[in-house]
């Protein structure tokens, strides 16, 4: 039996197990919660009346749950408190203000790309997404950028785990030809999407290091493909290098083989 089991409180574990059911499936009733939880409905409707008083899960007149502003409290405070976002976000601001694009800064998260920051394009025409947004790390720039500079472990436990499922046309599903490319990605200092997440989207990506020079998170620019180009794209490499430098020496990486040229 491991420690996890023989250590956790069993009605926390419920609890935060709806909690994030409720997130990735928002909003959502007590039967649907109860059939995937295998809890008793009676079970389910406790915890979430608990959650509702305490302001963590909201109900819709319907009868349905949704994430209450508590939550998004508590999300907003530990996003605020990470020196990489907040050492980030002026670098950030000027990317978006010279290619008038959206910029995303991800990191890993066990096995998915979470979006921890955002700077909006300024373009009629723009990609959706939201921070705190989970994503599949092999379809993604950010993704493959930071795999690139991640260990062997890494790599394998998310090919293992996760898969590399197709999710669009230009999708690299092959363990091998995943590999293949994250070699590239490492030695050209930077990652694209070719429409690999999500149809009509394309994406560079650089990464970013700590001042052990370990990859730390990445960043992109992302935008329609009608407007962002095979050949704009390459016109960003330069501009990706170069904050990539910027971001990681401001976290304090000391490290110039670690940092790309600029």
């Amino acid at each position: 039996m491991s420690n996890r089991s023989v250590n956790i409180i069993q009605s926390i574990d419920r609890a935060m197990n709806i909690l994030e059911l409720i997130l990735k499936n928002e909003p959502i009733g007590v039967t649907d919660l109860s059939e995937i939880t295998k809890i008793h409905k009676s079970t389910v409707y406790r915890i979430l009346n608990t959650l509702v008083q305490l302001g963590y899960v909201s109900q819709n007149n319907d009868g349905k749950y949704h994430t209450g502003l508590k939550l998004f409290e508590i999300g907003s405070k530990a996003i605020n408190g990470l020196d990489l976002r907040q050492t980030a976000s002026p670098y950030l601001k000027e990317l978006q203000k010279k290619t008038g694009e959206t910029i995303h800064l991800g990191v890993l998260d066990d096995t998915d790309i979470i979006y921890i920051d955002k700077v909006e394009s300024d373009k009629t025409i723009r990609m959706h997404s939201n921070i705190g947004k989970r994503s599949y790390v092999h379809s993604t720039s950010l993704g493959k950028v930071i795999l690139a500079y991640s260990s062997k472990n890494i790599i394998e436990k998310i090919i293992t785990e996760k898969g590399l499922p197709k999710m669009a046309i230009n999708t690299i599903t092959n363990p091998d030809e995943f590999r293949k490319r994250l070699k590239l990605v490492n030695s050209q200092g930077f990652a694209l999407d070719e429409e690999e997440n999500e149809i009509g989207i394309r994406c560079i990506a650089g990464p970013i290091f700590n001042y052990r020079g370990e990859i730390t998170a990445a960043f992109s620019i992302s935008g329609p493909s009608i407007r962002v180009t095979k050949e704009k794209i390459m016109e960003y490499k330069d501009l990706v290098k170069f904050y990539s430098k910027k971001i990681s020496i401001a976290l304090g990486c000391n490290c110039e083989e670690r940092c790309a040229d600029g």
